[in-house]
């Protein structure tokens, strides 16, 4: 009886090279091996800021990348989100002082459905009606902005701490605070089957 060949899937396989969307340059994000193109489609990319960008002090921020289109062996992505890394979140958390978060659903100018997760980092302990307002102050600069703004402007204020900036010079007359971080950010998706 004849022994089956056993052939080496990884003899198989291509390097495809991810480029970021256009509001990130196109810049390479990653290389990735696949032996069809149909199966990179919706697969996604995490990288760190820093590696995108150069600047290490933004390595703690993740950016999520969702591949829509390959042409030839190179795949192009779109931003569905990014996220703080849980050990940068717990440096910022001291005694005798309170973090509130919140969870805001936005829709862009131009249409984009986006969740943001929001901490909020008190100088001091705060009652729960301070809390309450803050969170009320919060919603309102964050949806407020969004209307304003398309998807890309939007995410990049998001990422590099501009938007934050925004809900600090809010916030910052009802309640002592000592830093406002947007943790996550995710689009919400519609898939067609």
């Amino acid at each position: 009886m004849a022994k089956a060949r056993v052939v080496d899937k990884w003899k198989t396989k291509t390097w495809y090279v991810i480029l970021a969307p256009d509001s990130f340059e196109g810049k390479e994000i990653a290389q990735v091996p696949a032996d069809d193109d149909a199966k990179l489609l919706n697969r996604v990319v995490k990288v760190s800021l820093g590696d995108l960008t150069g600047d290490m002090t933004q390595a703690y921020t993740n950016l999520a990348f969702r591949i829509t289109e390959v042409k030839g062996k190179s795949a192009s992505t779109k931003l569905i989100g990014h996220e703080l890394s849980p050990s940068y979140l717990r440096s910022l958390v001291r005694r005798r002082r309170d973090i509130v978060n919140d969870v805001v659903d936005v829709t862009t100018k131009d249409g984009a459905q986006v969740r943001v997760k929001v901490s909020l980092y008190t100088a001091r302990k705060v009652s729960t009606p301070a809390r309450a307002a803050v969170r009320h102050a919060i919603r309102g600069e964050i949806v407020e902005r969004a209307k304003e703004m398309d998807f890309a402007t939007f995410m990049q204020e998001i990422i590099f701490g501009k938007f934050s900036g925004r809900i600090y010079k809010a916030v910052k007359r009802i309640i002592p605070v000592k830093r406002v971080e947007i943790r996550k950010s995710e689009v919400k998706e519609v898939f067609s089957a």
